[in-house]
């Protein structure tokens, strides 16, 4: 693959925001995954009398097909459209690597009733320790009722959630940080024929009754099984960074650089400072970043005022980051799958992508529909960096250029 000529770049720099959990409506397969009637946008802002995201408006947020509770504007900045998710499942990976060309057949496995004994004795077998719960959980619940027992047997906490993740918590009394990296590791080797998306290292500490959990998460995903976007950038010449958890994400592949963040107004700091950073170096760059606060700290918790919150306070920094974007920048708004605060369920949501588009050197104001597959994104990309080889998906390129 030859790299990608400057002259012929009509854009040096590509955002891609992904803000974790923001869906735009209900899939027509929902009812296979119990979401009939998810909407993460729509029902979050009703439950709150109205969200105040004036930037996100601006460039025509409230004028995707299906969007009823958003400010509808006559003169939008943007281009906006609703993406379908056309593999199985509703998981950040699968999301994440569709966007970059990779659909799935069959999703990754989920536990709602928790890990199998054979599973759990193998755990033992590989990595020499005891295990407690072995349930669905939530992480911080967990370690405040099995962290005594923990201290005082060793034996760790294995959890899961409604992701596809085996999650492992230990104290640092009873194993160092890094132990615990080496036994998700090894965790991960004997795992893959169960085909679960993530191990996740959960360091605490604290004396009990105020365990808390440190910022020394690690996540071990499955690799992608093919060639994503990333890897076919990466080749071509065009630096590649992935902010927040995106590295976690890929398995650390496909990228020039990752940036690991601990909230979102970090992750849009670094974000604005990778794009002043690509404009001085003059090298195409894509910079992906995935703000995942919104689905973490308020959807998962059923928080409509949370998640409300932190898509406003996105919103509020927009200007900054179209301002540094400059002539030849292209910036990208999506979401990975839904988490609706207002439903029953604590789990994601099987929903449309909401799909947003602004440069300056693009059309305004183009409705660019309902995308059959979150490759779309990958196929645009594609065509924006000029790759001689392909991405799944249906380039919208054409659609935003003169």
């Amino acid at each position: 693959m030859p790299l990608v000529s400057r002259e012929t770049m009509n854009f040096k720099t590509v955002v891609i925001i992904v803000i974790d959990g923001l869906g735009a409506g209900a899939l027509p397969d929902a009812e296979k995954y119990g979401d009939i009637g998810s909407h993460t946008l729509d029902n979050t802002a009703r439950a709150v009398g109205g969200l105040q995201i004036p930037n996100l408006a601006g460039l025509g947020i409230g004028l995707i097909e299906g969007v009823n509770e958003v400010q509808k504007v006559t003169s939008p900045q943007g281009s906006y459209g609703r993406m379908a998710e056309a593999s199985s499942g509703k998981d950040t990976i699968t999301g994440h690597w569709e966007m970059a060309g990779i659909v799935l057949d069959r999703p990754f496995a989920t536990f709602p009733e928790g890990f199998s004994t054979e599973m759990l004795s193998e755990f033992t077998a590989v990595t020499g320790y005891g295990w407690l719960c072995g349930q669905p959980a939530s992480g911080t619940e967990i370690i405040d009722r099995f962290g005594k027992e923990h201290l005082a047997t060793g034996k760790l906490i294995i959890y899961t959630s409604a992701d596809s993740v085996f999650q492992i918590a230990a104290h640092d009394d009873v194993i160092t940080t890094q132990e615990l990296y080496d036994v998700c590791e090894k965790t991960r080797v004997f795992l893959h024929p169960y085909n679960i998306g993530r191990v996740i290292a959960r360091p605490f500490t604290g004396p009990a009754g105020h365990f808390i959990r440190t910022e020394k998460r690690r996540d071990y995903p499955l690799a992608p099984p093919e060639t994503t976007l990333l890897d076919n950038l990466l080749k071509a010449g065009v630096s590649v960074t992935g902010i927040g958890k995106i590295g976690d994400i890929f398995a650390h592949r496909g990228l020039t650089e990752e940036v690991h963040t601990k909230g979102d107004m970090e992750g849009m700091d670094r974000t604005i400072e990778a794009v002043k950073r690509a404009r001085t170096d003059g090298v195409p760059t894509l910079i992906f970043t995935n703000l995942v606060d919104f689905d973490m700290r308020y959807g998962h918790r059923r928080d409509a005022r949370g998640c409300a919150n932190a898509l406003e306070a996105i919103d509020k920094r927009l200007p900054e980051l179209t301002e540094t974007l400059g002539p030849q920048g292209m910036l990208i708004f999506t979401g990975d799958h839904g988490c609706d605060p207002t439903t029953p369920s604590t789990d994601h949501s099987r929903e449309y992508a909401p799909l947003l588009v602004y440069g300056a050197a693009l059309k305004q104001g183009v409705d660019l529909g309902t995308r059959k597959t979150f490759a779309d994104l990958g196929a645009t990309l594609t065509q924006v960096f000029g790759l001689s080889e392909g991405c799944r998906g249906s380039s919208f390129l054409p659609l935003l250029t003169p």
